[in-house]
């Protein structure tokens, strides 16, 4: 007998005063969603759909009752595989399910794009929710940001199984709502296992809730889950504090998993038949049909009638979904992600940038911030150090930011990269027009706590049809030439720009600066925003101060110098390394073009085949590592589009395979420099 189980209790309405036909809700809602799970493992068995499936029964006291919590249109509810009962509980139809379990085109969570038992509906709040368990909380937690920012009387409500609550991020998410004192009900629902691992050997407390009563601000109620009129009590009493506005609230309801973790798992391979039956016996939709015959609430015939006409229902719900379209296979180009930002979406002419005065890069980024600030009122920044009184973030980038726009728009976020990437997601869920800037770490070497988070940001726009992206500029100071060493110098550019549906942008010069990050600004989507922090206040990288409707569209290079014998194709600080070996190679009589990418996704092919259509020879130099760099995406589109053009063979520098060391001698002995470049160049000149 596991201790989900012994902690559980025989059905008690605890002297509630339940109104009859809430009673008799409860058992519609729950015989519903156990029919249509029995029904899921047909499918299963019949190869129709439901590939992946994760049984509720156990579960479906909690579960309807914290649906049934959930207002349509005004809350925001994220649940998780197991969560047929509270999606049933929340309005959600059983053809919304049948589509859903059955991968229809016409699926409102997803298109089937999802897959199967992710249940929702982004257009009345029931959101999409991924499949790295657990990672919702945070997006949860954001959505309350904006509940409480706009001053909203919505709740955010998440729901998750026991194990998830291992993740490191789940507890970024408890500790960061209680901290700011978040609108948010967290449902733990504790079955006893996390697939064949028992709660006991993923945790010290097994009662999740204890391990958080420590945490300020943050409620924890528990309850038998399986339980109608005890789940039901911990809702209303989550409600009731959320509402008074002391901060967020967990429910940790003991729940029971009378079948398989899901369609792939064998639990007699690890659970007794006793244990198994045991579970049987505090089935919550037999339970409550029991009292509600025993209570006289209903008799037999009405029971029996009541479950006729679900099953009906669902046979002509089946029915239907049997009969929706597939997706078309063409239809996975749609909504990779959003159309980014054109001035002509305004009717604006961008001005190009002009006159005497010049700025850095790093004023460029600080004053294009502060503009787009002042043009868009739903926007926000957060990361480590960017509001901390004048200081302005580690390299100063948001000086005064704090001051003019205040500590609602301009704050802290912890040491947390996961917290402060994941709540971005969420926030934008609140309104369409929020965009958010973040300094995702305060160095991009620093990032890699919040890659799960990243990853989903990619895949929002398209796993939910269309239906959802987030607008989110994640700031990175990047690159080397500091003597930072391992952490502080490395460049992150090639992984971001594998994941679909996120751009990638790094710019040379404080013109492009400001042009690409006031682009990615009034975008909707996820821009990655590569700051070489080595330019910050060089005085090579000044630029012309631009006008504030100065935008440069994604994917177009630039020719920095233009030339006829060699093209060399570069980003970041490489592209002054480059310059500098083009100007001595000039002097040697050699006329080199250096064509700067800015843009790494979406990368500029047209300009890359256009400058060695023009050369005929190319070397590409970029900082970051040589092997599954950047360079081998351009190497490729050049070998591709202008083989006959070339007159030798591609080459490339780029930084060793090795870590950059902290010793000035071992990054120099690492990074690309003038002189690499320069003797690359030069043998490929004279090829």
């Amino acid at each position: 007998m596991s201790e989900a189980q012994t902690n559980l209790r025989p059905l008690d309405d605890f002297g509630l005063q339940v109104p009859t036909e809430l009673i008799l809700d409860w058992y519609r809602k729950g015989y519903t969603t156990q029919a249509i799970d029995n029904r899921a493992s047909i499918y299963i068995r019949r190869g129709m759909g439901w590939n992946y499936h994760a049984r509720c029964t156990g579960h479906e006291a909690i579960q309807i009752c914290a649906g049934m919590a959930f207002r349509r249109n005004k809350d925001f509810l994220f649940p998780y595989y197991r969560d047929t009962g509270t999606v049933i509980g929340a309005g959600m139809q059983p053809l919304d399910l049948f589509l859903n379990g059955l991968i229809r085109a016409d699926d409102p969570c997803a298109g089937g794009r999802h897959m199967s038992n992710h249940f929702g509906d982004p257009k009345v709040g029931i959101q999409n929710v991924s499949s790295c368990t657990g990672n919702h909380t945070l997006h949860g937690v954001g959505v309350a940001r904006a509940i409480k920012t706009y001053g909203s009387d919505a709740i955010s409500f998440t729901s998750q199984g026991d194990s998830s609550t291992s993740e490191g991020y789940c507890y970024e998410a408890f500790n960061g709502a209680s901290r700011e004192k978040l609108p948010v009900i967290f449902i733990i629902q504790n079955n006893g296992y996390g697939i064949s691992v028992p709660t006991s050997e993923q945790t010290a407390n097994e009662r999740i809730g204890e391990n958080y009563i420590g945490l300020k601000n943050l409620e924890v109620i528990f309850c038998d889950g399986t339980n109608f009129f005890d789940s039901h009590r911990a809702m209303n009493d989550a409600l009731a504090y959320v509402q008074s506005g002391q901060g967020p609230a967990m429910i940790s309801a003991k729940c029971v998993r009378m079948g398989a973790h899901s369609n792939s798992d064998a639990h007699g391979l690890y659970r007794t038949d006793d244990e198994i039956d045991l579970a049987a016996e505090f089935d919550p939709v037999g339970r409550l049909r029991k009292y509600i015959l025993e209570k006289g609430l209903a008799n037999e015939a009405r029971l029996t009638s009541l479950e006729k006409s679900v099953d009906a229902e669902l046979d002509a719900a089946a029915a239907k979904a049997e009969a929706a379209p597939l997706p078309t296979p063409e239809s996975v180009y749609d909504f990779v992600e959003p159309v980014p930002y054109s001035p002509e979406h305004e009717g604006l002419n961008p001005p190009t940038p002009s006159g005497e005065s010049k700025e850095k890069l790093r004023e460029a980024v600080t004053r294009t911030m502060r503009e787009e600030f002042r043009r868009n009122p739903h926007t926000f920044i957060w990361g480590q150090d960017v509001a901390s009184k004048e200081k302005g973030g580690v390299f100063n980038l948001t000086k005064g930011m704090l001051e003019e726009f205040g500590s609602k728009r301009v704050f802290n976020g912890p040491i947390a990269e996961d917290y402060i990437v994941g709540t971005a997601n969420g926030m934008c869920r609140f309104d369409p027009n929020i965009h958010v800037v973040i300094e995702a770490a305060q160095f991009a070497d620093y990032v890699w706590p919040a890659m799960e988070q990243i990853v989903e940001l990619g895949h929002e726009y398209w796993r939910t049809n269309g239906q959802f992206t987030p607008n989110i500029v994640c700031r990175l100071a990047s690159g080397g030439y500091i003597t930072g060493g391992l952490y502080h110098s490395q460049n992150v550019e090639a992984l971001m720009s594998h994941l679909p549906g996120i751009r990638v942008m790094a710019p040379a010069f404080a013109d492009d600066a400001s042009g690409m990050l006031r682009t990615a600004m009034r975008s909707k989507g996820i821009t990655f925003f590569l700051e070489p922090k080595f330019l910050y206040n060089r005085p090579g990288a000044k630029g012309p101060v631009t006008d504030e409707n100065f935008c440069i569209p994604f994917g177009e290079g630039r020719v920095r110098r233009p030339g006829e014998d060699l093209s060399i194709i570069t980003y970041g600080n490489t592209v002054h390394h480059s310059l500098e070996v083009a100007d001595s190679l000039a002097t040697e009589g050699w006329d080199v073009e250096v064509f700067d990418l800015r843009s790494i996704k979406p990368i500029d092919s047209a300009g890359i085949i256009a400058t060695v259509k023009k050369t005929g020879k190319v070397l590409i130099v970029h900082e970051d590592h040589l092997f599954n760099g950047i360079g081998s995406e351009v190497a490729a589109i050049v070998s591709e589009h202008c083989f006959q053009d070339l007159d030798g063979p591609i080459r490339r520098v780029a930084a060793l395979d090795i870590p950059i060391g902290f010793s000035p001698v071992l990054e120099k002995a690492t990074l690309p420099n003038v002189d690499s470049i320069k003797e690359a160049a030069s043998d490929l000149l004279n090829y």
